[in-house]
């Protein structure tokens, strides 16, 4: 996530804006004396959006002071303390809110993420995200999926080509529609295939697909499939077949991840940590 990037600068601004209006009322009874104030946690959890905490608090006063006592990424326990802040005390006030809700929202996701991730221990297995993200979050929400431990599916419509059921049926099919996206695509662009019966997923590697997800299918199908995949991926003679395919399940139950550990597969795609994890509780106390 690039702090300098236009566009997070315009979210935050956004943020900023919907919560202090025209400034804070209670400003006039602080006499904007000098203050400190301290985050702790109310319960354990991963840790993420620091560096989002203090580019909004600078945003607001760059004359606060923010201490990290901890990184993105990393375990904390419950009574813990985060962050540590010195500055005017209306600064810090105004800053309060929306940089707790922020942090709150992104840890929960990434201490989501994380014990799921637990479940592929020991393999090469990778746990990915997919776009179901709340709208305006999404950069923020992948980055905190990635904090956990995750990785990354496409970022939006544009990050790479994926035909889905509705591709499918409202086009000339798997093999011309990827002959297609060859044609016109940069080479740089991948084309990823979601195929909901065998026969696809195998018509998708020969048509030269870069990878394949299979979904909702049983696990004894994938384990069958998998081994089939990969030997049509290098003994192929076409000139569009990828000779390093990217295998990819969806569609299972969070619970049963550790089930796939073995299947031979290279990704599972969830959207529970984003889509279903709670908040983590902090609290900021004024010292």
């Amino acid at each position: 996530m690039d702090l300098r990037s236009p566009k997070l600068q315009k979210i935050l601004d956004t943020w900023i804006e919907e919560d202090l209006g025209d400034g804070d009322l209670t400003r006039f009874v602080l006499n904007d004396r000098s203050a400190s104030a301290h985050w702790i946690a109310k319960e354990g959890g991963i840790f993420c959006g620091g560096d989002l905490v203090k580019l909004i608090f600078r945003k607001i006063d760059p004359q606060v002071n923010i201490q990290l006592l901890i990184e993105d990424g990393q375990k904390f326990e419950k009574n813990q303390r985060l962050i540590e802040l010195e500055g005017s005390s209306s600064s810090l006030v105004a800053g309060e809110r929306v940089t707790l809700n922020v942090a709150m929202h992104l840890s929960g996701i990434a201490t989501s993420t994380a014990l799921l991730v637990t479940k592929l221990s020991g393999s090469n297995v990778k746990l990915a995200d997919t776009r179901k993200t709340t709208p305006g979050l999404r950069i923020f929400e992948k980055y905190a999926f990635h904090c956990g431990g995750g990785i990354n599916h496409r970022l939006g419509l544009d990050d790479a080509a994926m035909l889905k059921e509705n591709h499918i049926e409202w086009s000339q099919g798997i093999s011309e529609s990827i002959k297609i996206l060859k044609n016109t695509l940069p080479w740089t662009k991948k084309i990823i295939v979601e195929a909901e019966t065998p026969s696809q997923a195998k018509e998708a590697v020969e048509a030269g697909a870069d990878g394949i997800l299979l979904d909702e299918m049983s696990i004894q199908t994938i384990e069958r499939l998998v081994p089939e995949l990969r030997q049509l991926s290098k003994t192929s003679d076409s000139k569009y077949v990828s000779q390093s395919i990217v295998i990819e399940v969806s569609g299972i139950n969070p619970n049963n991840l550790s089930d796939y550990v073995f299947t031979g597969i290279d990704l599972i795609s969830t959207s529970a940590p984003i889509t279903k994890s709670k908040w983590i509780d902090f609290s900021m106390r004024f010292d």
